[in-house]
């Protein structure tokens, strides 16, 4: 049923939707702590005087990881250095990650290698393991890393043959999904066989790798991530695009079907529905782009529009809509599901989009038909200091409240928290400068997640690919 502009409206009269949930101050969110509100003027203490996060970070004597005083971290798996079972070396360019519990105390992630086009652009691809091949021509992949009770550490492949696997999402059934961010068709950049797909990989089962077979009922574009719905089945998708501005996407099942281990694979390419948000705000007026949200608390209503062609046959798929059908935005980037709903991140907006920013962070709450915008970032006036956050990308709940996001902005690079009211604290800082003394260059951050017991916080360095462990003094954050 779709929920009309003039309901939404009628609705959010009642219950005050589409209002600044955090007062009336039109300040942006930056610097850890801040909140677009009252807040502000108590330096990112809460009415208490309770700061949201750990402390100050502690240089790292070491060069890799500055961390809170108390926490520490491990090297799980490094590109060019550790070895998977095979012998080859662990590829490069780490991206988004899930964690799985296995037997005995075993944490098993699945790790994307974000490498697109052709495999001699790559020192370190993902190996072209025999039957868990897409396309020979392709360098990216993902990789399922074992890490034992005892700290014994191995690592081997669980699809190769894709193209710039970023992020993904981890499904209720125990497996993983993995996106591929690229629109690349055969002949195109090397490749022989059509890309923009999304993959599953079974952490459990190497057999159920084998053969590996693009859902296309997911539609063929520049994915970034995916989560699934479990209640409904609905799979949410972002779209990291621009020219135009890419899209948030809701797959719709088939009627009778049941979701399980490798069941996605069997669904024919037309399968179910595929749709994309139109927006619209508490008066009623559609909404072109989520950039336009410049308060925390904005709250949206949302009907879905259907793909055309969601194999992108001639046209790519955010070209098939004309403006005023749907509502796009900048960087759409990392998904989670939790609290009953979607985090959404927008990583930032510039002269593409209407409202310029350096991050979002928005809810979609499935029953209620709602985006509501819970963090953002304003523009960081200078990203080589320490200090402020812009660029969020990868993105977790915490068990202990709240969420945790992988910077990928400019300049110096975190891994933060923001609390449920928007307060944002740092965690943990890349202190692996690939640059010059002078010129300073730091990796983003990725694959953010927690352990399934919740004591260890996994995340990558993107370049040269480095997997980290973190463990500490991990406590239920302050509102």
């Amino acid at each position: 049923m779709s929920l009309t502009r003039r309901d939404f409206a009628r609705r959010s009269a009642i219950t005050g939707a589409g209002v600044a949930l955090t007062g009336s101050v039109g300040a942006l969110a930056t610097a850890p702590g801040a909140l677009a509100a009252e807040e502000t003027a108590e330096g990112g203490a809460d009415r208490l005087g309770r700061d949201p996060g750990y402390g100050p970070l502690v240089p790292d004597p070491k060069g890799l990881l500055a961390l809170p005083a108390g926490f520490s971290y491990r090297v799980l798996t490094h590109s060019g250095k550790t070895k998977l079972e095979t012998g080859e070396f662990t590829p490069s360019n780490h991206d988004g990650t899930a964690t799985f519990a296995g037997p005995r105390g075993v944490t098993l992630l699945v790790n994307n290698h974000e490498l697109g086009g052709p495999r001699s652009r790559w020192t370190h691809p993902v190996p072209l393991t025999e039957g868990l091949v897409y396309d020979p021509a392709a360098a990216g992949g993902c990789t399922v890393v074992e890490v034992r009770r005892g700290g014994h550490v191995a690592e081997w492949v669980g699809i190769a043959g894709t193209a710039t696997n970023c992020a993904g999402g981890s499904t209720p059934w125990g497996t993983w999904l993995t996106c591929e961010e690229t629109e690349d068709r055969a002949g195109q950049n090397g490749m022989t066989k059509d890309h923009g797909y999304v993959f599953e990989v079974d952490p459990y089962d190497r057999r159920a790798n084998r053969a590996p077979k693009p859902i296309k009922a997911l539609g063929r574009y520049a994915h970034e991530a995916v989560v699934v719905d479990p209640r409904r089945g609905h799979l949410y998708l972002t779209e990291d695009a621009s020219g135009p501005n890419g899209l948030l996407y809701r797959w719709t099942p088939p009627q009778g079907f049941e979701h399980g281990r490798g069941k996605l694979r069997t669904l024919a390419d037309d399968a179910g529905v595929l749709k994309a948000p139109k927006c619209f705000d508490s008066g009623g007026r559609f909404v072109d782009d989520l950039s336009r949200a410049t308060r925390i608390g904005t709250v949206y209503g949302v009907d879905w529009v259907e793909v055309p062609d969601r194999d992108a046959r001639t046209v790519p798929v955010r070209e098939q809509f004309d403006d005023g059908d749907i509502t796009r935005a900048r960087k759409l980037e990392g998904m989670w599901w939790g609290d009953g709903g979607v985090y959404i991140v927008a990583s930032f907006a510039r002269d593409e989009s209407p409202v310029a920013h350096d991050g979002q962070v928005w809810f979609y709450h499935p029953a209620r038909r709602t985006l509501t915008l819970k963090v953002l970032l304003g523009v960081n006036p200078d990203p080589s200091k320490d200090g402020a956050f812009d660029g969020p990308d990868n993105i977790t709940v915490s068990p202990y409240g709240g969420l945790v996001i992988a910077e990928d902005g400019d300049g110096v690079q975190h891994l933060f928290g923001a609390t449920e009211r928007g307060r944002t604290y740092p965690i943990a800082r890349n202190e692996l400068n690939a640059g010059t003394p002078e010129k300073p260059s730091y990796s983003e951050f990725t694959g953010v997640t927690f352990s399934p017991d919740g004591t260890t916080l996994y995340a990558s360095i993107q370049t040269p690919g480095i997997l980290l462990a973190i463990t500490g003094p991990w406590r239920r954050r302050h509102h």
